[in-house]
């Protein structure tokens, strides 16, 4: 993608509302619902043996003097309490509208939503991978064991690296997905999102862990 195509989609997204954009992302939550139903199934957030919406706590003073990062792809991100350490592609819509999510055959891979913001901006970033496939675990199968003050970094393509703090992590139905997941705080923010709650066979998890950060620092 050359400079020409950065300039047109922040363009694009400074055209956008956020509330249209939010709506859009939404909907293409609901293709990450294929999984294979182990028999204890994923770590679930602790306050929450079922999808709730109930809002999450304070978040993080950002660092003194913190500035947001230019615009730049997602290249890699790191859970290191997960000992996660995925490559992440660009994924945008699919023909129904809906976020393209990353193949499900690729445990190892993670995608970033490249229409929205980019991780380190000032904004919501928001990047998205399978709880599981028919081989097993995939990706974020442990997101839902996730802390607060633990940290998540996301490598870019520009050579910065973004660093995020975890300031909650809640389970919601996907039949009442809050829009309010992808707020713009004004500050540089990252929502890790992947599969959760309830599985059956008929209809895959009924529910989706939201994993909420706030950028404290950048190298």
């Amino acid at each position: 993608m050359s400079p020409k195509d950065f300039s047109f989609l922040e363009a694009a997204r400074r055209r956008q509302p956020w509330g249209a954009l939010a709506l859009v992302m939404l909907s293409g939550l609901a293709i990450m619902r294929n999984g294979v139903g182990f028999e204890s199934g994923p770590p679930q957030p602790t306050a929450a043996a079922r999808p709730v919406a109930r809002p999450v706590g304070p978040a993080p003073t950002s660092a003194y003097g913190l500035d947001p990062l230019p615009y730049a792809q997602a290249s890699r991100i790191k859970i290191p309490a997960l000992k996660v350490a995925a490559p992440v592609i660009d994924v945008g819509l699919d023909d129904n509208g809906w976020i393209a999510a990353p193949p499900p055959q690729e445990a190892n891979l993670a995608g970033w939503y490249q229409n929205g913001i980019a991780p380190g901006m000032r904004g919501t970033s928001v990047v998205v991978g399978h709880v599981d496939n028919l081989a097993g675990p995939a990706v974020f199968y442990g997101l839902g064991s996730l802390q607060r003050g633990q940290h998540i970094e996301v490598e870019r393509y520009d050579g910065r690296v973004a660093v995020f703090e975890i300031y909650g992590v809640d389970v919601y139905a996907k039949n009442d997905f809050p829009v309010q997941v992808y707020a713009d705080t004004g500050e540089p923010e990252l929502r890790v999102i992947t599969c959760g709650g309830g599985y059956s066979r008929a209809h895959g998890y009924d529910g989706n862990v939201v994993v909420y950060a706030r950028m404290v620092g950048s190298r």
